[in-house]
């Protein structure tokens, strides 16, 4: 996670805590305070707008929170820290701020059984990696499992809680590194990605990713769990051990994605110094009720974030052409073939007689168009771009007729 500024970057680090039984008690307690406030300041911006018709702001909420804290019944939100308490109201207020201005969801009160458990701190925290432990206000030193440390100045610091109980802590660290300059762009440093299903991506060089499909492997499994569960009393401890069941499973297999996903955009950032992939629209695509499993699974969007805030760190060009542009429907000799189904995984040109395999022809259209929006190849040009076929051997393909040769890369 990275949030840009002109000159350095915002990154975010996360680590699994070790808390003691008397600090998750605590930490239970902030998580339920947040939420009842989160709640209550949410009922009384809405019902002030909508007897006086007029907004509170933060700081309105915030000195009715030092009032209600001195109710007889609210003396129990004194135990938890205030900070915390007052980064709930803000939240609120900046889900709302949102809402108006960039058109998302109306803010939805917080269930105590199906929001995530989380509270945020600003000022009152601090970091020891020589011992692996963080101070959390009222909290005290937690301990916590240190896979990397971080240099830099401590910003938002959030608290959280999985739904199979583990408990994390997120910082936000402003690092003092500033941005690398960008590479420059050509066209042999370039490489075209396409997505799809069968192989999770396929580059115009020829080198194909294989999708893992986790869930699908995994879904045996699951649906035993899912079907134990249903057979239990809902609130019983039977119940609850088989809902436990059933969230390790999908972290395990979220984990294994995500880490599927890590390691092929570090691979594909650090070989290549411009990148070119197609502005898909996935939240359409998961609208086709035969595809949209396999599409949520193959999680397209968080891969192209993946590559996005990578490609900032690491200086690379990351180039989106638009999702019209017939990539798959498109012979390297110019001719396209409009009749091709989404069945038909390899195709022959009329044209030039080449046979073309859809998910490579994708790969390289999508460089080619890539490389002429940035105006650094012509029309003239792209006809006689090499191919590469999936056995790392070039094609050079003309207009008029087909010159092959055949060159091994290195």
């Amino acid at each position: 996670m990275y949030h840009k500024t002109d000159k350095t970057m915002i990154k975010g680090y996360k680590y699994r805590l070790n808390p003691t039984p008397e600090q998750i008690t605590q930490m239970e307690k902030t998580f339920g305070c947040c939420r009842y406030v989160y709640n209550w300041a949410l009922d009384l911006k809405i019902k002030t707008y909508q007897g006086e018709k007029r907004s509170m702001s933060a700081v309105d909420l915030c000195k009715q929170l030092t009032l209600l804290k001195k109710d007889e019944n609210h003396l129990w939100l004194n135990e938890v820290s205030n900070e915390c308490l007052q980064q709930s109201i803000r939240c609120m207020d900046s889900a709302f701020t949102k809402f108006f201005r960039e058109h998302t969801g109306f803010p939805k009160f917080k269930s105590k059984h199906h929001s995530k458990p989380s509270f945020k701190n600003i000022n009152s925290v601090r970091i020891d990696f020589d011992n692996s432990r963080v101070k959390l206000p009222i909290v005290g030193w937690v301990n916590f499992y240190k896979n990397r440390s971080f240099e830099g100045e401590i910003g938002t610091v959030t608290v959280s809680k999985s739904i199979t109980g583990k408990y994390y802590v997120s910082i936000l660290v402003e690092d003092e590194n500033p941005l690398p300059e960008k590479f420059p762009i050509t066209s042999t440093t370039s490489v075209g990605i396409d997505v799809g299903l069968k192989d999770f991506a396929v580059l115009s060089n020829g080198q194909v990713f294989q999708n893992p499909k986790y869930l699908e492997k995994s879904s045996q499994r699951l649906s035993c769990l899912q079907r134990r569960l249903s057979r239990k009393k809902k609130g019983s401890n039977r119940y609850k051990r088989a809902k436990l069941a059933v969230a390790i499973c999908h972290e395990r297999i979220r984990n294994r994605r995500s880490d599927f996903l890590h390691k092929v955009s570090k691979k594909i950032i650090s070989e290549n110094q411009t990148i070119i992939i197609e502005d898909l629209n996935v939240g359409g695509m998961l609208k086709n009720h035969c595809l949209a499993k396999g599409i949520a699974s193959a999680s397209w969007s968080e891969f192209f974030r993946m590559l996005q805030y990578k490609s900032e760190w690491s200086g690379v060009n990351l180039i989106r052409i638009g999702r019209f542009d017939p990539s798959s429907k498109m012979c390297s000799c110019g001719y396209i073939y409009k009749d091709l189904k989404l069945s038909d995984r390899t195709w022959t040109c009329p044209e030039c007689g080449s046979k073309n395999d859809r998910d490579l022809l994708a790969a390289q259209n999508i460089k080619k168009f890539g490389l002429e929006k940035q105006n650094l190849l012509s029309q003239e040009n792209i006809n006689k771009t090499p191919v590469v076929n999936r056995e790392g051997d070039v094609e050079l393909s003309a207009v008029a007729g087909v010159v092959k040769r055949q060159i091994v890369l290195v």
